[in-house]
C-alpha cells in the first residue's frame, strides 16, 4: 500500500511561504542531502552545508538560505511523487526524514490528558481490558483538572501529598507535576523515518498507538531554530507492564518518523505559533476504521524552552544538536473491535498528523520486523561525506 503525496496534501497551509528545508536520497551519489525548498522546486544544497546540523549551527540559518543557489533535483510534486515506502527500491530521488546527526529526543507526560492515560497504564499493567474500569477509578480519584497544576509548585505538593493518602501516587505524576521534566532518547541518530515511509509496531505487542507531536529542531547551544512533526509510535502494553521497558516500548525499527520539513523560524513561523498549534492526528484502517483527535499545544503543562533547557544545560551537552518531541494530549480511548477493548493499530494503518504551518506527515503502519531495516548509520554517513 501506498499514499499518493503531494504538495497539496503535504506542505504547510500557507504553502513556502516559510523556509522548508529536508533531506533527500539521491540515488545517483547514493547518498542523502540537505534540501532547501524554493519556487516549487528541491534544491540540493550540500555544497554549502554538508549536513542539516551544520546548517543549523548558524545564528539566522533562514536568512542565510535566502539567497542560496545550488542544484535543482526536481519539483517538490516530482520527489513527493517518488516518496513512498517502496522508494528504497527505485533509482529516483525522494525525501527522507529532515534530520541527520541531531540526537532523537523526547519529554513524556506533558499533558495532563495523557499523563492521566499513563497512570492508567501503569494501574492496568499494560492490560488494555482493564482499562476502561481503572480509568474510571482514577479519575474519581484524581479529577479532570490537571492542566492547571504548576509543574513543581507548592500547588502541585499538595495534590502529590493528597494522591499518596489515596494510594493513587504514580511515577507518570512525579514527571507530570514535579520539579523535573521526564527527558528520554527516542531512537538513535540516524534511525528515523520520513515522510510517506512504513513506522513499524513490535510484533509483540497488543496495545499500541501514534503520538502526534510537534517536534523542536535544536543545535548544540541550545538555540530553538525551527520544527517539524513527529510520530513517537509507543506501545502502551509494554511501558505499561514496567517503565524499565520504555525503551522497547520506544525504540524499535521505524518507529520514529518525522517530517515533512523542517520550517526554520523567520518572519512568518516563531516558537509563539508552536505554542498556539492545534496538532490533529487522523488513522484510517483498511476496515474503514476512522479515529480523529486533537491536542492543542496551549494545554501543555511545561512551556518548550523550559523543556530545551532541561534537555541541554551544564549537566549535558549536544555537539550536533538535537531535536525533541514536545509530547502529546492525544492518548486514543476509543474501541476498534470491542467495548472496552479501545484502540491499538493494525497492519497497514494510514496515519496523518497535522498542523497548518507544518504541513501533513503520513505513514502507513507496518511491524517493525517488516519495515525497512534501517543499514545506513554514521559510518556511512562519513562515508558518504568523502564524495
Amino acid at each position: 500500500m501506498n499514499m499518493q503525496l503531494n504538495t497539496m496534501n503535504t506542505l504547510p497551509t500557507d504553502g513556502q511561504q516559510g523556509c522548508l528545508i529536508g533531506r533527500v536520497w539521491r540515488a545517483d551519489k547514493n547518498k542523502p542531502v540537505p534540501v532547501l525548498l524554493k519556487n516549487n522546486e528541491v534544491m540540493d544544497i550540500s555544497s554549502h552545508f554538508s549536513t542539516i546540523a551544520q546548517l543549523l549551527e548558524n545564528t539566522s540559518p533562514a536568512r542565510i538560505l535566502t539567497n542560496l543557489t545550488g542544484e535543482v533535483l526536481g519539483t517538490i510534486d516530482e520527489l513527493l511523487d517518488n516518496t513512498h515506502c517502496n522508494a528504497i527500491e527505485n533509482d529516483k530521488f525522494y525525501f527522507l526524514s529532515p534530520i541527520d546527526l541531531q540526537v532523537i529526543k523526547a519529554a513524556g507526560v506533558t499533558f495532563a490528558s495523557s499523563m492521566l492515560e499513563r497512570v492508567i497504564e501503569e494501574k492496568a499493567g499494560g492490560d488494555a481490558a482493564k482499562a476502561k474500569d481503572i480509568r474510571n477509578m482514577v479519575t474519581e480519584v484524581i479529577g479532570n483538572n490537571l492542566k492547571d497544576i504548576v509543574p513543581g509548585s507548592e500547588q502541585a505538593q499538595k495534590l502529590k501529598e493528597h494522591l499518596i493518602n489515596h494510594n493513587m501516587w504514580s511515577q507518570y505524576l512525579e514527571v507530570g507535576i514535579g520539579v523535573d521534566a521526564e527527558i528520554f532518547t527516542k531512537a538513535a541518530t540516524l534511525s528515523s523515518v520520513g515522510v510517506g515511509q512504513y513506522i513499524g509496531i513490535n510484533t509483540k505487542s497488543e496495545w499500541n498507538n501514534p503520538e502526534p507531536e510537534i517536534v523542536l529542531v535544536v543545535n548544540s547551544v541550545g538555540k530553538i531554530q525551527g520544527a517539524t512533526l513527529g510520530n513517537d509510535v509507543n506501545l502502551r502494553d509494554f511501558e505499561g507492564r514496567s517503565a524499565l521497558l520504555l525503551s522497547k516500548a520506544k525504540d524499535n525499527n521505524a518507529s520514529c518518523a518525522l517530517g515533512p520539513f523542517i520550517r526554520l523560524f523567520d518572519d512568518s513561523f516563531s516558537l509563539d505559533d508552536v505554542r498556539e498549534s492545534n496538532v490533529e492526528l487522523e488513522i484510517e484502517g483498511s476496515e474503514g476504521y476512522i479515529l480523529t483527535g486533537e491536542s492543542s499545544m496551549t494545554e501543555i503543562s511545561r512551556d518548550p524552552e523550559d523543556l530545551v533547557q532541561q534537555t541541554l544545560n551544564e549537566n549535558h551537552q549536544y555537539p550536533d544538536g538535537f531535536v525533541l518531541f514536545l509530547g502529546t494530549l492525544f492518548a486514543p480511548t476509543q474501541d476498534r473491535d470491542k467495548v472496552g477493548a479501545g484502540f491499538t493499530h493494525k497492519i497497514n494503518d494510514i496515519v496523518k498528523i497535522h498542523t497548518p504551518k507544518l504541513g501533513t506527515l503520513r505513514n502507513i503502519v507496518t511491524t517493525s520486523d517488516k519495515a525497512p531495516k534501517w543499514n545506513f548509520g554514521l559510518l556511512s554517513l562519513i562515508d558518504s561525506l568523502k564524495n
